[in-house]
């Protein structure tokens, strides 16, 4: 992954089936109308997946552009927010990884002084503004001190992609393929850099959550916000999804490779579901952490990973039936 975007763990978790599987039976038993509650109907169909633009990261395996055709499908129409996790929480007792490890990595700009005692020694390399501090969640998302409060609506963060696979399970739901995922962020624009078009502020306007300033030292908030935004903060692309640049990177189910999907076999473009095995999952979207000058992933054919038990003050998630 590009160690800007994210901090990452490298210790593996123990395996989750008996728990996931029993998180699934409760959802699989949920009525029809709650499992699609907040979601968006999507028919479906043929698009160009990825980007040859001189902005493309090849090394992430952005390109080449190709035609990858998904069947219908319901998505959120947000990222999760804590409210939503929240009852997730209390209905299930669920922990989530950041809870059983002890730690999680906050961005060193927004961790609250009360938690600089806290810090680990965990460095991410070529990005000293990843911390490693202890005592940090989902409930506490900038250090010791802070909480939900006036968050209720904001996606949740400190998340892992174990963490995202329970609550979709919970919810009778799944995370999306990265096809999925970037037909929906497209919202029907073929080609375009962002969800709503080419330009990055059209009329003058911010049109998602990033960095704007002098990174990493000071973000400038010149679109309303310094961290993460309540969802529906923007307005939504096409297909009436919001925040699908910026705010939160969100978790996708497929194992991340740079060339498997430069393969021209059906597997890689008819409803593809990403290689087989590998040691990091895809995530999307970009953060409100993502500057111009270093890390433009913001773009929707944009991509990176993380490992599965990793969890950030920038990771969020959103579901699809």
């Amino acid at each position: 992954m590009s160690e800007c975007c994210a901090g990452q763990r490298t210790e593996s978790s123990a395996a989750r089936s008996a728990e996931l599987s029993a998180l699934a039976a409760v959802g699989a038993a949920r009525p029809e109308r709650d499992r699609r509650r907040g979601t968006v109907a999507l028919d479906g169909g043929t698009f160009a997946m990825g980007s040859e633009q001189p902005e493309a990261v090849a090394a992430d395996g952005e390109g080449p552009v190709r035609d990858v055709t998904v069947s219908a499908f319901r998505i959120d129409e947000t990222a999760v927010t804590n409210r939503q996790f929240g009852r997730f929480v209390r209905e299930t007792g669920y922990r989530t990884d950041a809870e059983r490890f002890g730690w999680s990595f906050v961005f060193a700009g927004y961790l609250t002084a009360a938690s600089r005692p806290n810090l680990l020694q965990a460095r991410v390399p070529g990005a000293p503004w990843w911390l490693a501090v202890e005592g940090v969640h989902w409930r506490t998302p900038t250090g010791t001190g802070s909480d939900l409060s006036r968050r209720d609506q904001h996606p949740v963060v400190h998340v892992s992609h174990h963490d995202a696979l329970a609550y979709a399970a919970w919810a009778g739901r799944r995370l999306p393929t990265e096809a999925e995922w970037e037909f929906a962020a497209r919202g029907g624009l073929e080609g375009a850099r962002y969800a709503w078009g080419d330009e990055l502020t059209p009329g003058r306007r911010w049109r998602a959550n990033i960095f704007q300033g002098s990174f990493p030292r000071s973000d400038s908030g010149d679109d309303g916000f310094v961290g993460t935004a309540p969802v529906k903060s923007f307005p939504p692309n096409g297909y009436g999804l919001y925040e699908l640049s910026g705010n939160t990177w969100e978790w996708c189910s497929d194992w991340f490779s740079a060339t498997w999907h430069a393969g021209p076999s059906q597997a890689t473009r008819l409803d593809p579901a990403g290689p087989p095995d590998g040691s990091q999952r895809v995530i999307r979207g970009g953060s409100h952490l993502c500057h111009d000058s270093y890390c433009n992933r913001y773009r929707v054919s944009a991509r990176t990973s993380n490992t599965p038990d990793s969890s950030t003050s920038n990771m969020g998630f959103r579901c699809v039936i």
